[in-house]
């Protein structure tokens, strides 16, 4: 909205450093500040807010000191990615709707989530038909503006690693011979439904530690924003050999904002956590981060920037199948739980493990220190995904 004043201004009064506001990286730098400041200067007032209302955590037994700690914070991280991409972004590109679209839609979601967990204290919240329903939906929704939006419709996408051509959906549908072009859409949607789905829901795993989800979140910010700015650029897209978008510097306001939004949030959220996000922000997150790299065209770069959540979500599956096989060879009568020597982790997700894994001290890794590590992993995942356009 402030763009076309000052434009306006700008083109009218002639008014001195108004036609600052055509430069994408000035407006950038100041939907990561608006943000930043908007969850730390509202912060406390939020938090005192949220425990005059009794919004706090049910937790289990062997959780019992986060017992009332404030959650739904999701709120106030999705107040401060909206507000100044609203502010200082241009609301008329196709992208921005999509992005402010998908953070409502998966907002709500998480919201009606939190609020059953909340209000009606059921600790199993929406069921998971729910949320999944939701995320298909979303998925189908993007992949479909994506092939047939006029203004940004395409099938292809970068491949890492490989130097001589970008990837086109098409070729899996090659088979069909003449009829193919017409069929691309297909895998390409359903590509788009997997990765919504598959990051979303593994966010939402990974907000188990204080700090772990907000930290892993905001370097993938980090590198979504690089990747953005790669993209948009017409000398470094064609000097990376990457496909260039056309507007796609747009959306640097918003993942400035969402990258700010997110420091800011770390700022209460660290252990011990003055506020939890819930699901409103887990959820909201992951599909943020599935929705943004589907829009630069860099998806299949996810399982090397979103590693963390690869191995967070590859412990669950792991865990369950392998439980399963013990359960069947041992023939275990229900409700009695395999032996916890005999899992292949402690507790899963993965950093549950590393948290409840028992040393010859009796204890396990302190949860500052198990964010450290994995915020390290993750910051070495941002460069190797960075470094992946030029090994190209």
């Amino acid at each position: 909205m402030l763009y076309y004043l000052f434009d306006w201004l700008d083109e009218a009064i002639n008014l001195p450093g108004a036609g600052v506001f055509q430069y994408i990286s000035f407006r950038a730098a100041c939907c990561f500040v608006s943000s930043l400041l908007i969850v730390m200067g509202f912060g406390k007032k939020f938090i005192r807010m949220m425990r005059r209302l009794g919004i706090g955590e049910n937790t289990r037994e062997d959780e019992r000191e986060k017992q009332g700690t404030p959650t739904m914070g999701g709120v106030l991280i999705l107040s401060a990615i909206i507000i100044p991409t609203l502010l200082f972004a241009r609301p008329d590109n196709i992208y921005i709707i999509i992005m402010l679209g998908t953070t409502l839609w998966l907002g709500m979601i998480g919201f009606v989530d939190d609020y059953i967990k909340v209000f009606k204290k059921d600790k199993k919240g929406l069921p998971g038909i729910f949320k999944v329903i939701g995320q298909v939906t979303l998925g189908l929704v993007v992949g479909l503006l994506l092939v047939f939006h006029p203004d940004i419709a395409s099938t292809k996408t970068t491949i890492p690693f490989v130097k001589s051509t970008d990837f086109d959906y098409t070729w899996l549908v090659s088979w069909m011979g003449d009829n193919a072009g017409q069929w691309a859409w297909l895998p390409y949607v359903l590509m788009s439904i997997l990765v919504v789905t598959a990051v979303s829901n593994a966010a939402n795993l990974t907000d188990g530690i204080d700090g772990l989800a907000t930290a892993s979140g905001a370097i993938m910010g980090g590198t979504l924003a690089i990747m953005a700015w790669l993209s948009g650029n017409v000398i470094m897209a064609n000097y990376l050999n990457i496909i260039y978008l056309n507007n796609i510097g747009e959306l640097t306001m918003f993942i400035a904002s969402f990258v700010g939004a997110l420091l800011g949030f770390l700022w209460y959220n660290t252990h011990p956590a003055a506020i939890f996000m819930g699901d409103t922000g887990s959820l909201s997150i992951g599909g943020i981060i599935a929705v943004f790299a589907l829009l630069i065209r860099k998806e299949l770069l996810i399982p090397i920037m979103c590693g963390i959540y690869v191995i967070e979500d590859a412990s669950v599956i792991i865990q369950r199948i392998a439980c399963k096989w013990y359960r069947r060879r041992h023939k275990l009568p229900k409700g009695v739980p395999v032996p916890i020597e005999k899992r292949p982790f402690y507790y899963t997700p993965l950093h549950h493990h590393y948290q409840k894994k028992h040393r010859p001290d009796g204890s396990g890794l302190s949860d500052e220190k198990i964010v450290q590590r994995f915020s390290i992993i993750g910051i070495l995942l941002a460069i190797a995904t960075i470094i992946s356009f030029k090994l190209r």
